[in-house]
């Protein structure tokens, strides 16, 4: 019975062992993926900034073929000066409504330690 009850806990220890290293394997591979996905997002938001770059500068030179260059950039400028100062203001507001704690895993974790203190409850 001894040797028969040693056997399933060795069974136990290799099969928990073998599905540790099938998570971290999965891990890895989403893991890549998801940096070559971030890769991607880096690529787009560069893009995205040079596009505005360029839109602004045409605002500029379009400004300029109907007023002083200096006061087409300065139009463009304060309107680029609203737009960050929104968008401040909103991110601010959503910033505010984060929580730091992670509460339900603190709350699963409670369970978890009740039900180890008293597993037949």
């Amino acid at each position: 019975m001894g040797e028969l009850l040693s056997q399933v806990a060795s069974d136990v220890q290799t099969l928990f062992r073998q599905e540790v290293e099938l998570a971290k394997a999965e891990v890895r591979q989403e893991a890549t993926k998801a940096g070559k996905a971030a890769g991607m997002y880096g690529g787009a938001g560069f893009a995205g900034y040079m596009t505005l770059l360029f839109l602004t500068l045409a605002a500029v030179l379009g400004l300029a073929n109907v007023m002083d260059g200096g006061w087409a950039a300065l139009i463009v400028t304060a309107i680029w000066a609203v737009v960050a100062a929104v968008l401040y203001a909103l991110g601010r507001a959503r910033m505010r409504t984060v929580s730091p704690t992670p509460e339900k895993t603190i709350e699963t974790m409670k369970e978890n330690t009740q039900w180890a203190r008293h597993p037949t409850r």
